[in-house]
């Protein structure tokens, strides 16, 4: 896999190598620089005139007149990737046009569809608009249609049919024509800029559309070296062509080559199709072995527990009044008082991160401890279900029904010798106990659902407060409650009267200690840290950027996290955040993107006293601060209050883990990215000081039989994808320090915009033109403004996943994720399909908090 990072040395001669014209078509550029005699003339509307059928382009007859020579070869497909629509319809051809039927009998008005509703009628979205009005002109002076009132079907058809066209030629023709907007069959610079403009505003580019007279000097500047003033369709041509044969052409062979090697290397026992499920099996056993055995023995204690409770009823006499109802409801009960208990360590935050730096964490999955979690919750809400639908439908009823005189003989001791009816027993300790930790939980639990917790589910306006982060985090404060009504439940039984059987307090007394002591302890100690704002940034985009003074003795390592609490917005809520600093740095930061009440009011406040984002700041003297590690650095500005900051940690996270991996393979999705700055930070203070990450005893999840460290990654490749240009503003001192200092390629980062359609399509042909002509004379990236060039649309994952098997052969390779859960399922399966198809060995780790 090459990298995405260009050095300054090859700057010069990557015009050279990637805009190589033919002798045939060389030899029109050493031709007069007087346009020819036979050159079209200007073209009128064909609603005003006619015009020939044909619009020869650089292409004339006779002696001495230019004749453009076409290459066939395999630098050809970057035309033919060139398209106007977002999917291609090969051999779908039927289906897509019924499509735009449908849409056209929608759109128009009396049979005519008119240029505004052109590019919903095609399937383009509404960013699109303008640039499919500009087709729209382009296709009708094509066929010399009037357009004044509309188009009919049959011409959105013939319009279709040239925008679909497998003919190369067509479809460069209906590009330059959209560029051609005067006919003359040139394009002057103006019109470069135009289109420039339409493109940015189609793909969501504002500051590429601002600096749209700059980018159409710089293509003006490559292809009209004699400054004619003008360009011609045959050196677009060129461009287009060699900008995708320079990159995907060697790739093709090579990835063939390194599959075919990869696959030659996988063992025997995956090669047939019986023991590749008995290998499937294997793998996943061995892949996930810590939590298969915490799951078996989670299991087992309860299977224990539930079957030791269920006999120990069946010997009592309860039995002989309530039956197997009374087995049922103990043994579950049974069950309630350990997951009531585990549950709680679960959220035991400063233990488990100093568990994970024991020698527990090498058979212990402390990074699922949030999963876990979910899934102690779940049997808490079938525990509580069966328990209580027992009592209430079985043993209620057999309770009070049972014959007064055996009643008494054999339970009347419990019940003070007074058979209880239906009322008395909701009525009592345990009954109104029950009925208000049933309640609490069901409100809880509830809200804790993804569904209420990221705020999907629309309430109406009366009830709208009860979604959203805010109210999970309340409504779990309410379990305070449920905990102690359980002690008081467990304590007054009704068949039980020996103090030390009554179990419920034994089982809850040490995780809520714990879990008391973490949450009292800070505030006695000082563990809340009170820090001073070194900087704060707004981002377009929502985003804010908050750099910090490190508490005395505050360590961390890369891939932690904190929690933030701003007293002056409440006094109870904390929030966890990725922290994006290295622990070599001497500064804590931490960016917030606003999703909720809680950061968007951070940011207001924030906003209020923040520094506006001057021109200079844009061009990242500011957004250096996120590498430099020298305090001086950073010197607080006088006469500005920050808001009050207090934070608690740090806690661990799967990323931290990063270390005991041979490679790294980093993937963020929009603010997701913050764990893996920090990492990248991390390695990237190693490669300045010139010394190698290197992995200690307490960080290996391997026992480390030789004296020598352990050297850390050797590779790391980072895959951010993002959705808005302003999110490389997050963290462009990095790509830019990556960029100066890492020469050896340790480092390889990948930027993708979504917004920007992808690479081929016309609507941001011109973009990626803009891109590799800016990159390589000046090493600057025209979307994220770094020297990381960004790729456009979204990554290919099989094949990224396919080149790093390629390249890292029989390799441990590290797959940390952070973002939407809509990608966690995609990753996993190909981290299982390459782990087993491969002799490499993908190990996936999302990010929880």
């Amino acid at each position: 896999m090459s990298s995405d990072k260009e050095g300054k040395d090859e700057s010069s001669t990557w015009i050279l190598e990637s805009i190589q014209i033919h002798p045939a078509e060389r030899s029109i550029r050493d031709d007069d620089n007087e346009p020819s005699p036979n050159a079209c003339p200007v073209l009128k509307s064909p609603c005003e005139g006619s015009l020939n059928n044909v619009r020869n382009r650089n292409v004339n007859q006779g002696n001495g007149e230019r004749k453009m020579v076409r290459v066939e070869s395999g630098a050809a497909r970057g035309i033919k990737g060139l398209r106007f629509l977002d999917r291609t319809v090969t051999g779908k051809e039927a289906d897509a046009w019924r499509c735009i039927e449908r849409r056209f009998t929608q759109n128009a008005v009396d049979g005519k569809l008119s240029k505004d509703k052109f590019g919903i009628c095609m399937g383009m979205g509404p960013e699109s608009k303008d640039f499919a009005g500009e087709l729209y002109e382009a296709l009708a002076r094509r066929r010399k249609i009037c357009t004044k009132n509309g188009i009919t079907l049959n011409e959105a058809r013939v319009f279709w049919e040239d925008m679909t066209s497998k003919d190369l030629e067509s479809r460069l023709q209906v590009f330059f024509d959209m560029c051609d907007k005067n006919g003359d069959g040139r394009l002057s610079e103006e019109e470069v800029k135009e289109v420039i403009v339409l493109s940015a505003s189609a793909n969501k580019l504002g500051n590429l559309k601002t600096h749209a007279d700059g980018y159409a000097a710089l293509i003006m500047e490559e292809l009209d070296p004699d400054h004619n003033g003008y360009i011609e369709m045959w050196q677009l041509e060129t461009l287009l062509k060699e900008m995708v044969s320079s990159e995907d052409g060697p790739k093709k062979v090579n990835n063939t080559k390194a599959m075919n090697l990869s696959k030659a290397m996988i063992p025997s026992k995956y090669r047939t199709p019986v023991s590749k499920y008995v290998s499937k099996f294997t793998e996943f056993a061995l892949d996930k072995w810590k939590i298969i055995w915490v799951m078996e023995l989670w299991f087992f204690i309860n299977f224990v527990l539930y079957i030791w409770k269920f006999k120990q009823y069946r010997q009592k006499g309860a039995f002989e009044v309530m039956g197997y109802c009374v087995c049922f409801a103990k043994g579950a009960a049974e069950t309630l008082k350990l997951n009531m208990a585990l549950i709680v360590l679960t959220m035991c935050r400063r233990t488990l991160t100093k568990l994970r730096e024991s020698f527990l964490s090498r058979i212990i999955p402390f990074d699922d401890n949030i999963n876990f979690h979910k899934t102690i919750a779940v049997a808490v809400v079938i525990g509580t279900l069966i328990h209580v639908m027992v009592h209430v439908f079985c043993d209620f009823p057999r309770l009070i029904s049972y014959p007064n005189d055996k009643f008494m003989i054999i339970l009347g001791d419990g019940f003070n010798y007074k058979q209880p009816d239906y009322i008395t027993l909701v009525k009592s300790i345990p009954g109104v106990t029950g009925i208000v930790m049933v309640l609490l939980m069901a409100f809880s639990f509830t809200l804790a659902t993804h569904y209420f917790r990221k705020n999907v589910v629309h309430l109406p306006s009366p009830l709208h407060g009860l979604a959203g982060f805010n109210s999970f985090w309340y409504a779990h404060h309410l379990l305070i409650v449920v905990y102690i009504l359980l002690v008081i439940h467990g304590y007054y039984l009704f068949l039980t009267k020996e103090w030390q059987k009554k179990t419920t307090w034994m089982y809850l007394v040490i995780p809520l200690s714990l879990y008391a002591f973490e949450r009292i302890h800070p505030f006695f100690r000082g563990k809340d840290h009170r820090v001073n704002i070194i900087k704060a940034i707004v981002y377009t985009g929502n985003v804010l950027a908050l750099y910090m003074t490190k508490p005395p003795g505050f360590k961390y390592k890369s891939g932690m996290y904190i929690f933030l609490k701003c007293p002056d917005i409440s006094s109870f809520e904390w929030h966890p955040f990725s922290i994006t600093s290295a622990p070599g740095d001497e500064y804590l930061s931490v960016h917030v993107r606003t999703l909720g009440d809680w950061t968007t009011e951070l940011k207001n406040k924030f906003t209020k006293v923040c520094e506006p984002r001057t021109a200079q700041t844009r061009r990242g003297s500011l957004m250096r601060m996120e590498t430099r590690a020298a305090s001086s650095s950073f010197s607080s500005r006088k006469g500005i209050r920050y808001p009050k900051i207090l934070i608690k940690g740090p806690y661990g996270a799967p990323a931290q883990s990063y270390k005991n991996y041979d490679v790294l393979f980093l993937i963020g999705l929009g603010i997701g990215a913050t764990p893996m700055i920090s990492i990248l930070k991390d390695m990237l203070n190693h490669i300045k000081l010139g010394t190698p990450v290197e992995v200690s005893d307490k960080d290996s999840i391997h026992v480390n039989q030789s004296d020598e460290p352990k050297k850390g990654p050797e590779r790391a490749y980072f895959y951010w994808v993002t959705r808005e240009q302003s999110s490389f503003e997050w963290f462009k001192g990095v790509m830019d320090d990556i960029a100066d200092y890492d020469h050896d390629g340790i480092i390889e980062m990948h930027n993708y915009l979504t917004s920007v359609y992808e690479e081929g399509d016309a609507r941001s042909a011109l973009i990626a033109m803009i891109q590799k002509l800016q990159h390589a004379k000046n090493g600057v990236d025209v979307v994220s403004e770094s020297r990381i060039r960004t790729h456009f649309a979204r990554p290919n994952w099989k094949k990224v996943f396919s080149q790093l098997a390629n390249s890292h052969q029989t390799s441990r390779i590290g797959v940390f994720y952070c973002g939407s859960p809509t990608l966690t399922k995609v990753l996993k399966n190909l981290c299982k399909e390459f782990s087993l198809n491969t002799s490499t060995r993908f190990q996936f780790h999302k990010e929880n908090f």
